[in-house]
């Protein structure tokens, strides 16, 4: 499982941050359980949009719905394109512990086209979903692309890359696999024994960035300046509290609208929030205080926003919402 090529995120038995090589630790996580101070989520289910989005986008607009989570469907230039799909119910791989859905996804599953690229970011259950792929394979089929080592978790047929590499799909598409400051763990035995990462995503109208699961650090600014401008890039807000246990691996909103500006400010749909209840701030926070540090930066309203579930968003020569 780790024989890959020694590199400067990988030392042959685990892979890191370059950058920042801190990761979790069990002394943390006891700390952040015993100290934790959780502000309030509903106590229900709430409700969604639900989006029937269409079968194809076949020209050059760019149409991406907030499923929920980290879950987006790109359209775009004829491909349907998901991000981290996940459909199901809870993030725990535990029956008997569950971490429920606070609203349920933005599209029916059966209302979802037919899915010719899944791109899964690394493989925490919040962003691995197995039955989700196993529903969206059997139906579609679709290529799957992740980062090195995920081939030995997902059953079904998966294209692997290392950071700065790329598959193409034809001469006008290519996917990507850019850094992240983020772990992996699925098991009690294989912290970091697989890669995670961000992807851009070539396609014949222009580059789109999935920053996957990430902390705020210095490869924003890096992929900005090796791919240059992007069209549109997805980026999480949530899972964020307390700031001295979490800043590291996920993003505050505050962080987030300082990648969104080391990105080049593309028109950018917040992702990671509002769906499952990973961490302390509460059910309202990320996205108020998204506004809030958009204010403050001077960032236009339009370019970077939080989508409610379910909403959807074209991208054309003027943004607006569908």
């Amino acid at each position: 499982m780790n024989n890959y090529p020694l590199s400067d995120h990988f030392d042959g038995k685990q892979f890191y941050n370059p950058w920042n090589r801190k990761r979790p630790s069990f002394l943390g996580v006891l700390r952040w359980r015993l100290t934790a101070k959780p502000k309030p989520w509903p106590s229900k289910m709430g409700t969604a949009i639900l989006d029937v989005p269409p079968a194809r986008v076949t020209g050059p607009d760019l149409r991406a719905c907030f499923v929920g989570h980290s879950t987006v469907l790109l359209q775009t230039d004829g491909l349907n394109i998901l991000t981290d799909p996940m459909w199901a119910q809870s993030a725990s791989p535990f029956p008997w512990f569950k971490i429920p859905r606070f609203h349920p996804p933005g599209i029916d599953f059966d209302d979802l086209p037919k899915i010719d690229i899944v791109l899964i970011s690394h493989n925490h259950y919040d962003h691995l979903n197995l039955e989700t792929l196993q529903k969206l394979f059997k139906r579609d089929n679709p290529r799957i692309f992740a980062p090195l080592g995920m081939d030995q978790i997902i059953p079904y047929p998966t294209e692997t890359l290392d950071w700065h590499t790329s598959i193409s799909i034809d001469e006008e598409t290519a996917i990507h696999l850019e850094p992240a400051q983020h772990w992996s763990k699925r098991g009690l035995w294989d912290t970091d024994k697989t890669l995670w990462g961000s992807f851009v995503i070539q396609t014949k109208s222009g580059l789109i960035y999935f920053a996957g699961d990430t902390g705020y650090g210095p490869h924003f600014k890096k992929t900005h300046e090796k791919f240059g401008p992007f069209r549109f890039a997805l980026l999480p807000i949530g899972a964020y509290e307390p700031r001295w246990f979490l800043r590291w691996a996920h993003m505050s909103p505050e962080d987030a609208v300082l990648a969104h500006r080391d990105l080049g400010m593309p028109p950018t749909m917040a992702i990671h929030h509002g769906t499952f209840r990973l961490s302390d701030e509460g059910y309202e926070d990320p996205v108020l205080t998204l506004e809030e540090n958009k204010k403050l930066l001077g960032i236009s309203q339009e370019l970077f926003r939080a989508l409610k579930i379910g909403e959807s968003w074209n991208i054309s020569n003027t943004i607006s919402k569908s």
